[in-house]
């Protein structure tokens, strides 16, 4: 464990926070995220370099655009603390490429968590990189090869069947079209065994966050979102600890 890779995670997290944060805020008005100067939301007012630091930024200007006094949509902090305990917590206990390899898992499971709970909505735009990107980083985490793309027929198949299984019963969707491709996505870096304890963990928060909204069965749930938060954690354990238990 080291503490400098915890620093160096928190410092280079904030940054990719902070961009994630923008493409969240971006995406679902139809703006691009990637081209263009950050400005103000309201004002159009274009950020100079002060006014771009993460958290820092947020804190000196108190949450408010410097010139037209409009609160700073939150998101940004959360982004960028989330993304830096993501990247802290990775580099902390792998400070080498399978440190990398973890944040940048969790980084980009970071927006599509977000977007589906506000949106309910996980873009092909970030699906796909996922997926890619555990066929090329994922052994970093553990896996060989052949569990990966196993995990990720299986978990597109497993969701992909349960939710034609309840349509045809039901009569109505009971997933969502990108809920199978994340898990299929996620299995493309776990590997085809971390999977059912992703579900169900997963399940079991679907079930806590239902109970705590009031939510009816006919009621939508961002699984996706759920998802999301279980696998991280999951693949963090995978990479801190089996390789001790398997030795």
């Amino acid at each position: 464990m080291s503490l400098a890779g915890a620093i160096l995670g928190a410092i280079s997290g904030a940054v990719v926070g902070s961009f994630l944060a923008t493409l969240i805020i971006r995406w679902p008005r139809g703006e691009q995220a990637i081209v263009g100067r950050s400005r103000c939301d309201q004002c159009r007012h274009e950020l100079g370099p002060l006014e771009l630091v993460p958290i820092v930024s947020r804190l000196w200007l108190r949450g408010q655009c410097k010139v037209c006094k409009t609160a700073i949509d939150s998101t940004h902090l959360q982004l960028e603390i989330s993304a830096a305990i993501v990247g802290a917590a990775a580099l902390w206990i792998a400070p080498d490429f399978s440190g990398l390899a973890l944040a940048l898992f969790g980084w980009v499971l970071l927006p599509l968590a977000w977007l589906d709970w506000r949106h309910l909505w996980l873009p092909h735009r970030l699906i796909v990189p996922l997926a890619l990107g555990g066929l090329a980083f994922g052994g970093l985490l553990g896996a060989p090869l052949i569990d990966r793309i196993i995990g990720g027929l299986t978990g597109w198949a497993a969701l992909g069947l349960l939710s034609l299984t309840y349509r045809l019963v039901r009569g109505r969707e009971g997933l969502g079209q990108g809920d199978p491709k994340l898990l299929g996505a996620i299995g493309m870096w776990l590997g085809w065994v971390p999977l059912a304890p992703v579900l169900a963990l997963a399940a079991a928060m679907g079930i806590a966050v239902a109970l705590a909204r009031g939510l009816s069965s006919n009621d939508s749930l961002p699984f996706g979102t759920m998802l999301a938060m279980a696998a991280w954690p999951i693949a963090w354990f995978q990479v801190a600890y089996a390789p001790a238990i398997l030795s």
